[in-house]
């Protein structure tokens, strides 16, 4: 199967990446909350901080694919176009009267085109360039730069809306509204796609379809061997990580899924945002994160319905590593958590220090900002490969965020 990840560590060999575009210009003080932002950016620097993070996945031999070129090369297809356009133009959004009017503006629009605006979004003064009077009480009721077709800046942190494990995709139903829409296009590319049709996965979960039963990629760790690391936390519902420890279960290619109990906040709106993998045996851990709750889930009987039942098992928080090495065959795990004052601490954590993507065992890519962090992995032996972040990171994402790997190394 040429697309496969089946550890958090391997070498990398391809993953998709999505370049910061137009979607991005429409961000203002106003939208910035809505859409998940905090501050909005200066494009341009952006581009420049997303160049240079390709940049370095190539230099170490990682094929990148652009979001923006997949979904243009999947829009090619009559099929797939017409998936997108039915998904994204759902008349209890956009309201029926001028449905059929936006659907035949949409339909004329060229495959490059129409990949910008599903991403980047429409505005009424740009919808009424081309209908000049369209008879919908939803659009006229818009201010003239409102969004008929809101944007998607946050397919900028590709890791969330879909997740490769051991032979599988989740295409995740997402936590918030802003970022529902992002699923539709993964769901085609995988669907429709030439790289992707006839590539064999099993389907974990099959994004707008799994409604609130929400889990996103940020919070999904693959730690090899058939073991998966989740977190329950702002944006991962337990009904959605009970939906993929069925069907990861049930498939035999996974034998044990941990559950961690996350606090629910945006500061640690996923686990990668406090902990993440850097070799065989390692995890870079945010101080501040206490001991956890957590919950280990193995496959048991048959459940007569070509499935199995999943056994659950509740762990105290002070045994939270111990459980986590344990399903890894592990005697213990090697913990680097830079000792720093606690709102120093703080302070790296929410510049994204724990967020690194790791290339290859021991290698990893990192913001630059995060010094004491970076320094520290350095004194452990861990080569750091910085990258700026002052524009791309202010959604509150990392390199692990900006990534989705589609195809990673086992582990030895």
């Amino acid at each position: 199967m040429p697309f496969d990840v089946a550890s958090e560590v391997g070498r990398l060999r391809q993953v998709i990446v999505h370049r910061p575009g137009l979607e991005m210009h429409r961000l203002t003080p106003e939208n910035k909350n809505q859409y998940l932002f905090d501050e909005i950016l200066w494009v341009e620097r952006a581009q420049e901080e997303h160049d240079h993070f390709v940049r370095v996945m190539q230099e170490r031999g990682v094929v990148v694919h652009h979001l923006d070129q997949l979904l243009r090369e999947t829009l090619a297809i009559p099929q797939a176009r017409a998936q997108v356009l039915d998904e994204s133009l759902d008349e209890r959004h956009t309201g029926p009267l001028g449905a059929e009017a936006l659907r035949a503006m949409f339909e004329d629009m060229d495959d490059a085109e129409l990949a910008r605006h599903l991403i980047g979004g429409i505005t009424k003064a740009e919808v009424l360039d081309r209908i000049p009077h369209p008879q919908s009480l939803t659009i006229d009721q818009l201010d003239l730069h409102d969004a008929v077709l809101a944007p998607l800046p946050n397919h900028l942190f590709a890791r969330d809306t879909s997740a490769w494990a051991y032979g599988g995709v989740a295409v995740n139903s997402m936590h918030k509204k802003a970022r529902r829409r992002e699923t539709v296009h993964y769901a085609a590319i995988y669907q429709h796609h030439p790289l992707f049709r006839d590539a064999g996965m099993d389907w974990w979960t099959e994004g707008v379809d799994d409604g609130p039963a929400t889990a996103e990629g940020g919070d999904i760790l693959v730690l090899g061997n058939g073991v998966v690391l989740v977190g329950l936390s702002e944006r991962t519902t337990a009904m959605g990580v009970e939906r993929l420890a069925r069907r990861m279960l049930g498939s035999g290619r996974v034998r044990t899924i941990v559950a961690l109990d996350m606090p629910k906040a945006r500061a640690v709106m996923h686990l990668d945002t406090v902990m993440t993998m850097i070799d065989e045996e390692t995890f870079t851990r945010y101080l501040g994160l206490p001991d956890l709750p957590s919950w280990t889930m193995t496959a048991g009987e048959d459940d007569g319905n070509g499935g199995v039942d999943v056994v659950i098992e509740r762990h105290a928080p002070e045994d939270m590593m111990k459980v986590v090495a344990h399903a890894m065959g592990l005697p213990e795990l090697r913990i680097l958590a830079a000792d720093q004052d606690p709102r120093a601490a703080a302070r790296e954590q929410w510049d994204d220090g724990c967020n690194v993507l790791a290339l290859e065992p021991g290698v990893v890519i990192g913001y630059e900002r995060n010094t004491v962090t970076n320094d520290y992995l350095r004194s452990h032996g861990v080569e750091v490969l910085e990258i700026s972040g002052s524009e791309v990171g202010r959604g509150r994402g990392g390199p692990r965020c900006m990534s989705c790997p589609v195809e990673r190394d086992a582990l030895a």
